[in-house]
């Protein structure tokens, strides 16, 4: 695959980069050096390779899902202006 001036042009428009005349082909040469690039790592034999989440495996720690209030409550509503049995008591807004 091969990027020409046009499309070189057409993608400075789209990520929105102001590109002088001069720096065209430069740039026409940097793409197509980044696609040859990917068109190499497209013949690696990736078959049986398990997909990676970290270069050491591990394995992620886990809690039990339980709820519950996280205990501090009374932090919580320390500093509300009103509260009740722990809840925030609001002014009555619809009648």
């Amino acid at each position: 695959m091969s990027v020409d001036a046009a499309t070189v042009r057409r993608i400075a428009h789209l990520a929105r980069i102001a590109v002088a005349e001069a720096e065209v082909p430069h740039l026409q040469g940097e793409l197509n050096a980044m696609l040859a690039f990917v068109e190499q790592l497209s013949e690696v034999n990736v078959d049986g390779v398990e997909p990676m989440t970290s270069v050491i495996p591990m394995e992620m720690k886990k809690r039990p899902d339980a709820i519950n209030d996280g205990e501090i409550t009374d932090d919580v509503v320390r500093n509300a202006p009103d509260t009740v049995n722990h809840f925030f008591l609001v002014p009555k807004v619809v009648e």
